[in-house]
C-alpha cells in the first residue's frame, strides 16, 4: 500500500512538472500578444483618458484643466452638428444595409448555381469599402463629371455635383455604406442555413403563404443573427472615418454636410493640435457607442428569440 502511494506521488509530481513546463511555454508564446495589448492598446487608452483632462497641443507638456474640455462640448456648435450628421448616417445607413444584406441572403439561400462566386462577389465590397481606393473611386463616380452624371446624360437628365452639393453629399456616403453589405450578408446566410426545413414544410402544408412564413418563421428564428449584425454595424458606422475624410478632402464636405464625429475629432487633434479636447471627444464617442449598445441589449429581450 505504501509503495502504491509513493508511485502515485511520483506520477503526480512528474505531471505537475510537465504542466509547469507547458505553462511556461504558453506564456512565452503569448508574451508578444500581451506586450502589444499593453503598449499598443491598453496604454494609449489609459493615456487618452488622462489627456482628456488636460490642455495639450502635442508640443508643450500637458496642463491639467479639470473638466474644461467636457464643458466646452456643451457650447461647441460644430460638435453638435457633427453629432447630428453622424446620427443621421447611422440611423439611415445601418437599417438599409441590413435590409439589403438579408434580401440577398434570402435570394442566395435558394440554392443558385455558382453560389460560391456570388457569395465572394457580394462579400468583396465589405473588404474594400473602408479603403482609401474605394473612397477615391466614389469621388469619381459621384463627381460632377462622374459615371452617375454620364449615365443621366444618356437619358437626358441634368446631373449635379453629388458630392459638392450639401443636400446629397451625405447620401453618397450612405450609399457607400449600404454597398458594403457583404459581411452581414454572409452571416445572415449562415443563419438561414441553420433554420430547420421542417418548419417551412409544416407551414406549406397548412397553406401559409411565403410572406407569412418569412414573418412567422424566418424572422423569429433569425432574430439572434439580426441582433448580432445590428450591434456590430452600429459600432462600425459610428467609427466610420476614411470615407468621409477622402470624399470630402478632410474638410467635412460642403457646409459640413459630411462632418462625421470621427472626422471632427481628427481635425481637433491633428489640424488644430488640440489633443486634450480630442481625447475627451474620443471618450464621449465611447460613451455614445456604449449607450447605443446597452439600449440594443435592453430592447433585445422584446424581439430576439432563442431556442431555449
Amino acid at each position: 500500500m505504501t509503495a502504491l502511494s509513493e508511485l502515485q506521488r511520483l506520477r503526480a509530481s512528474r505531471g505537475g512538472s510537465a504542466r509547469k513546463r507547458d505553462n511556461k511555454a504558453a506564456f512565452l508564446f503569448l508574451l508578444p500578444w500581451f506586450a502589444g495589448l499593453l503598449l499598443i492598446t491598453a496604454g494609449p487608452i489609459v493615456m487618452s483618458f488622462g489627456l482628456g483632462f488636460t490642455d495639450y497641443n502635442l508640443i508643450e507638456a500637458p496642463q491639467f484643466n479639470g473638466l474644461d474640455n467636457f464643458e466646452r462640448m456643451l457650447t461647441d456648435e460644430r460638435l453638435h452638428h457633427a453629432l447630428g450628421v453622424t446620427f443621421t448616417y447611422v440611423l439611415v445607413s445601418v437599417p438599409l444595409q441590413l435590409a439589403c444584406a438579408l434580401g440577398l441572403a434570402l435570394l442566395l439561400d435558394r440554392g443558385l448555381r455558382g453560389m460560391s462566386f456570388y457569395r465572394s462577389a457580394f462579400y468583396l465590397p465589405s473588404l474594400l469599402g473602408s479603403s482609401v481606393a474605394i473612397a477615391v473611386l466614389w469621388r469619381q463616380i459621384f463627381g460632377a463629371e462622374g459615371m452617375v452624371n454620364q449615365v443621366l446624360d444618356l437619358i437626358g437628365v441634368q446631373g449635379r455635383g453629388w458630392i459638392s452639393d450639401p443636400d446629397t453629399a451625405l447620401s453618397t456616403l450612405v450609399v457607400l455604406n449600404v454597398w458594403t453589405f457583404g459581411a452581414p450578408m454572409v452571416i445572415f446566410l449562415a443563419g438561414l442555413r441553420q433554420i430547420p426545413v421542417m418548419y417551412y414544410e409544416a407551414a406549406s402544408v397548412d397553406g401559409a403563404p411565403r410572406w407569412m412564413q418569412f414573418r412567422k418563421i424566418t424572422l423569429p428564428l433569425l432574430s439572434p443573427i439580426i441582433f448580432f449584425n445590428l450591434v456590430l454595424q452600429i459600432i462600425h458606422a459610428f467609427q466610420s472615418f476614411t470615407q468621409a475624410f477622402v470624399v470630402s478632402g478632410g474638410s467635412g464636405g460642403p457646409s459640413d454636410s459630411t462632418l462625421f464625429y470621427t472626422l471632427y475629432l481628427y481635425q481637433r487633434g491633428f489640424n488644430n493640435f488640440d489633443m486634450g479636447y480630442a481625447s475627451a471627444l474620443a471618450w464621449l464617442l465611447l460613451v455614445i457607442i456604449g449607450a447605443f449598445t446597452a439600449v440594443n441589449f435592453w430592447a433585445a429581450k422584446h424581439w430576439v428569440f432563442y431556442d431555449d
